[in-house]
């Protein structure tokens, strides 16, 4: 935990402070952020209080596990009953009006809704406190990588780049020859990945025909589907360095036919996809070659927009990318305003997906995946963008 920086952005954010709170383990962003032990053994309550000016930080601990935030500075102070807890929590509160804690209004990021709504009713209506949601300030601890960090993405989108390219070619050299099936390309692409020193976690997905129409799509060794001359083919394809849990992952899809042209259909679907990708893009780049702010869902905003004006609205049934971080969805600001009102502030220095997709169930689904990494000043695509259907 670095409590200068958490105290600095407290300050620019005109908050009085952050209480973090856990039970059981159901705030994981407390313990990341904190830099606890995610594995400890939590049956009690714990807060931890850091204001942002003046004074240090404020333990309040059950007092049969007293020890839990003893890794962390500041004051400790113990309780028992329940009611000995409200007190203590308000005395600890004391000189402060307006505070972060891990809660979205109306649930709107349920990502950093952590805070059960009884907490924040005591807070509020008992001890006076306005509780603020501490989405972005969660984003500028989880989400901002260095640039070490950001290194490890590009040796990962070199590596698939190159792998992903190749698959396409396997599965054209293996059409022409019989064919081959899902699965079969899902372990191709898996010992690609284990011979350039990347992990996956699980994954990836190659869906042909009918199945590229549903987006989170997995084949098995039992359920796969022949890939012959003609088919529609999805690859969606993510991974990072192996053994570096620093290490920052790299994600994207691509689609293509097999020993064909696409049909009228299929290259009109793509473009429209394409051209929502593009504008996506397009909108964040400006937005930091200004240095203007801009929110997640105003990037999902600028790519729904060209898939509503093409007519195509019902079939983009989910959001427009996700952050990307040592985890694959990260913490950071998601480009959504579908599934939610994403108000987190795309922030310089990570890294996240752009990804539109159109799907017709019966007929086939097109999704463009590519990596945005921002830093002050400007925005850029990481790896190869797709422009026009493979031809595999």
């Amino acid at each position: 935990m670095n409590l200068d920086a958490i105290q600095s952005a407290l300050r620019d954010a005109n908050l009085d402070g952050w209480l973090f709170y856990d039970h059981h383990h159901r705030d994981p962003l407390a313990y990341s952020i904190l830099g606890l032990d995610p594995n400890a053994h939590v049956t009690r309550r714990w807060y931890y209080y850091i204001p942002s000016r003046g004074g240090v930080p404020q333990k309040l601990v059950h007092r049969i596990e007293s020890g839990r935030l003893d890794s962390l500075p500041g004051e400790k102070t113990e309780y028992s009953s329940w009611q000995e807890l409200e007190q203590r929590l308000e005395g600890i509160l004391i000189g402060s009006e307006k505070i972060a804690m891990q809660y979205s209004p109306r649930n709107t990021i349920m990502y950093v809704s952590m805070v059960d709504a009884g907490t924040v009713e005591f807070l509020r209506d008992e001890v006076g406190m306005e509780i603020v949601s501490s989405a972005d300030l969660v984003s500028h601890f989880e989400a901002v990588l260095t640039d070490d960090q950001l290194a490890t993405h590009y040796v990962a989108q070199k590596h698939i780049d190159e792998i992903l390219a190749a698959a396409w070619n396997e599965i054209g050299t293996r059409s022409r020859f019989g064919g081959t099936d899902e699965h079969a390309m899902v372990q191709y692409l898996q010992e690609s990945m284990e011979r350039a020193g990347l992990d996956w976690e699980h994954g990836p997905n190659v869906s042909a025909g009918l199945n590229s129409a549903d987006s989170h799509y997995e084949p098995t060794a039992a359920s796969s589907r022949p890939i012959r001359k003609g088919d529609f083919v999805l690859i969606d394809i993510w991974a990072k360095l192996k053994d570096n849990p620093s290490a920052v992952w790299y994600d994207i899809t691509w689609t293509g036919v097999v020993g064909r042209e696409p049909t009228e259909r299929e290259h009109l679907i793509f473009n429209t996809v394409r051209d929502a990708r593009d504008a996506s893009v397009k909108v964040v780049q400006e937005a930091f070659a200004a240095n203007q702010p801009i929110a997640g869902w105003q990037a999902d905003d600028a790519s729904r927009n060209v898939i509503r004006a093409a007519g195509f609205a019902e079939w983009f049934t989910h959001r427009t990318g996700h952050n990307i971080g040592t985890v694959l969805h990260g913490n950071g600001a998601h480009l959504d305003n579908l599934e939610t009102h994403d108000e987190r502030l795309i922030l310089p220095n990570t890294c996240f997906s752009v990804e539109p997709g159109l799907y017709f169930t019966g007929e086939f689904g097109i999704r463009s995946e590519v990596d945005m990494i921002a830093r002050k000043g400007k925005a850029e695509v990481t790896g190869r963008i797709q422009t026009e259907l493979v031809r595999a």
